[in-house]
C-alpha cells in the first residue's frame, strides 16, 4: 500500500553569486510561500546558499551555526516546514558540499555529498551522506546531484525503506536528459518517487537547465517547471494519487 506524502515543495531559485544573506532572504520568502499553501517540506538546488562556485567556496564555506543562516532556522520553526538546501560545509580540509535540513524543532540534520563529479575534488571533499528525513510519516532519502551518478545510491534508499528520493541538483541544458532518464528510470526501478530540485539560472559558469520535476512511483512525470528561471512546484500524494501544481512565488 502506498504511504501519502507530503505535501512538500520543490523551489527551483535564482542564485546570487557568493551573497548569502540575499540568498537566504530569497529562500525564506519562498519558504513561506511554499507553507502558505500547506508545503511541510522545500527542496531547494545543490549549493543554493551560494551559488555553484568552487572557486569561492573556500572562502564561502560555513559552520551548521553559522549565524547568517539563523532566519533559516527561524523560518523552519515558525512555519512548521522542513526546509532543505546547500551550502558548502566547514571541514578540517576542503569543504564539503552538504544539504542542510532545517527542522520545525529549531535542529538542523546534515548531509554532505558522497560522490564528485570529475574535477570538483580540487575544490571540495567527498562526504559521507547523512539521514533520511521524516514527513509526516514518509521517509525522505536525499542525494546531491553526482551522488544520483552513481546507482548504489538510490539503491541503498530503497534498501533503507525511503518513500521518497529527493535530489537536490546542477543540471545544464547538455546533461538534463541524461540526468533525467536516470531519475526516471530509479523511480521506476525501485517503486520509489523522485523529486529534483535544479537551479534555475546560470550558476559557476554552467547555464543551467531548471526543468526541476517529480516522477512517480512508476517513472512517469507528476510535474515539471516548464524552463528556466524561479517557480515552486507542490506535490502530494494520498490514496487517490498524485497532486500537484505550481504555485505563485513572491515578488
Amino acid at each position: 500500500m502506498a504511504v501519502d506524502i507530503g505535501p512538500f515543495a520543490i523551489a527551483q531559485t535564482v542564485v546570487a553569486k557568493g551573497d548569502i544573506d540575499v540568498n537566504v532572504a530569497r529562500h525564506v520568502a519562498l519558504a513561506q510561500a511554499a507553507a502558505d499553501e500547506g508545503a511541510r517540506l522545500v527542496l531547494f538546488p545543490e549549493l543554493a546558499l551560494t551559488g555553484y562556485e568552487p572557486a569561492l567556496a573556500a572562502g564561502l564555506a560555513l559552520n551548521v551555526d553559522d549565524a547568517r543562516l539563523t532566519p533559516l532556522r527561524e523560518a523552519a520553526m515558525r512555519y512548521g516546514i522542513v526546509l532543505v538546501t546547500g551550502a558548502p560545509l566547514k571541514s578540517a580540509g576542503p569543504p564539503r558540499i552538504a544539504a542542510l535540513s532545517f527542522l520545525p524543532d529549531g535542529t538542523v540534520k546534515v548531509y554532505t555529498k558522497q560522490h564528485l563529479h570529475p574535477g570538483e575534488d580540487a575544490a571540495f571533499a567527498a562526504g559521507d551522506g547523512g539521514p533520511a528525513l521524516q514527513l509526516d510519516g514518509a521517509s525522505v532519502a536525499l542525494a546531491v546531484c553526482a551522488d544520483v551518478a552513481h546507482a548504489e545510491h538510490p539503491a541503498a534508499a530503497s534498501r533503507w525503506g525511503a518513500h521518497l528520493y529527493a535530489a537536490s541538483m546542477l543540471v545544464s541544458e547538455h546533461g538534463y536528459e541524461n540526468d533525467a532518464a536516470l531519475l526516471r528510470a530509479y523511480a521506476r526501478e525501485y517503486r520509489m518517487p523522485v523529486a529534483m530540485a535544479n537551479h534555475g539560472g546560470p550558476t559557476g559558469g554552467w547555464a543551467s537547465a531548471g526543468r526541476s520535476a517529480l516522477w512517480d512511483e512508476n517513472g512517469t512525470a507528476v510535474i515539471a517547471a516548464p524552463g528556466s528561471g524561479e517557480c515552486l512546484l507542490l506535490a502530494r500524494r494520498d490514496g487517490a494519487g498524485w497532486h500537484a501544481r505550481m504555485i505563485d512565488t513572491p515578488a
